[in-house]
C-alpha cells in the first residue's frame, strides 16, 4: 500500500529578495509529503548576533513559508522546543529531552501537521548500548537519541515510519555503532514495502564510515535518488558564514520501501545575509513509487 493519496500543491511564492528557498514542487498529479531536517543551533548567549532570540523569528518565517508535512529539528533546547511549537500552529510534536528523557538536555523533537496524519505509536531510544537508559554511548561526547513515530495518515489509514536523529560530533565509533542501531530500527519494519524516513544531523559526510554503515542495507539517500537534480549547495554546515558551506552534507534524509524521491533541496533562505542557523536545513518531496 502506497503512503501517499491525493493532494493538492500549493503554488509556493516568491521569498524576500535577497532568499534563496526550494523551488515549486512539479505538479505530478498525484499525493507528495514534503519533508524537512532543520539543525536549529541550540541557544547560546556566547552566539551573540547569532544567539536563538535573533534568529527564531527568521526560522519561524521560513518554516511558514515552506510548509514541510514533517519536520526533524535537531539541538533544541525546552524554550526553543516551545517556540517553535507557537511558530508551528497545526502541528504535533514529539520528543525527549536527551540528558534524563523528560526536559532536560537538548531535544531532537518531530513535529507532522496533525490535520494530516496521526500518530499511533511515539517512541525514543538513547544511542548507546543501554538504548532505553538516558546516557552516552562509545566514544559520544554528549548523549544522543533517536525520535521515532508511526504515522497513519487520516485521509488514507495508510501508515508508514519516521525517525529523527543527531549523531555524536566527535565520536567515531559512537557514530559507528549509531548507524547500527538506525539501520536495527529500520528493519524492524514489518514489511519491506512500508515506506521507512530516517532524517537528521548525522555527523557524517557521504565519505566517511557512517554514512557508509547507514546506506549498506535498506537505506537510500534521497539527494541521490532525486528525480530532479538536488537544488542547491550539497554541503549543509556553514557556521553561519554565508559564503561558505562545507564540500559535503551531513545533514540528510533516508528513505527505504516504496517511495521515490521527487526534489531535494538544500534551503539556503537568508536575511540580509544572516541566516537562520548554522545548518542550512534540507527537505525532500517523497511520492508513492507506483505514482505515475
Amino acid at each position: 500500500m502506497s503512503i501517499l493519496r491525493a493532494a493538492v500543491l500549493l503554488v509556493i511564492g516568491l521569498l524576500v529578495a535577497g532568499c534563496a528557498h526550494v523551488p515549486a514542487p512539479v505538479p505530478l498529479n498525484h499525493l507528495s509529503v514534503r519533508v524537512m531536517t532543520f539543525n536549529i543551533r541550540l541557544d547560546l548567549a556566547s552566539d551573540g548576533e547569532n544567539a536563538w532570540p535573533q534568529r527564531k523569528n527568521m526560522v519561524g518565517v521560513l518554516l511558514g513559508h515552506e510548509r514541510p508535512d514533517i519536520v526533524g529539528f535537531q539541538e533544541v533546547l525546552l524554550h526553543q522546543k516551545r517556540d517553535l511549537e507557537a511558530a508551528m500552529p497545526g502541528y504535533a510534536f514529539y520528543g525527549v529531552g536527551r540528558n534524563n528523557g523528560r526536559e532536560a538536555g537538548e531535544f531532537a523533537p518531530l513535529a507532522w501537521r496533525d490535520d494530516r496524519f496521526e500518530a499511533l505509536e511515539t517512541g525514543t531510544f538513547w544511542l548507546a548500548p543501554e538504548t532505553q537508559v538516558p546516557g552516552k554511548g562509545w566514544d559520544a561526547g554528549y548523549p544522543r537519541t533517536a525520535t521515532w513515530a508511526i504515522l497513519k495518515e487520516r485521509a488514507t489509514g495508510v501508515t508508514f515510519r519516521v525517525l529523527n536523529t543527531h549523531f555524536d560530533n566527535s565520536g567515531v565509533e559512537a557514530r559507528r555503532q549509531s548507524a547500527r542501531l538506525i539501520n536495527d530500527w529500520v528493519d524492524s519494519a514489518p514489511e519491506e514495502t512500508e515506506a521507512v524516513i530516517v532524517m537528521g544531523d548525522f555527523n557524517a559526510a557521504p565519505s566517511s564510515p557512517a554514512y557508509a554503515s547507514l546506506v549498506g542495507r535498506r537505506l537510500s539517500d534521497t539527494r541521490a535518488m532525486s528525480v530532479q537534480p538536488p537544488y542547491g549547495p550539497a554541503g549543509t554546515f556553514t557556521g553561519f558564514n554565508i559564503l561558505h558551506a562545507a564540500a559535503e552534507p551531513i545533514d540528510h534524509i533516508f528513505v527505504a520501501g516504496e517511495v521515490r524521491v521527487a526534489s531535494h533541496a538544500t534551503i539556503t533562505q537568508h536575511w540580509g545575509g544572516r541566516l537562520p542557523s548554522d545548518h542550512y536545513p534540507v527537505m525532500v518531496e517523497l511520492i508513492s513509487k507506483d505514482a505515475r
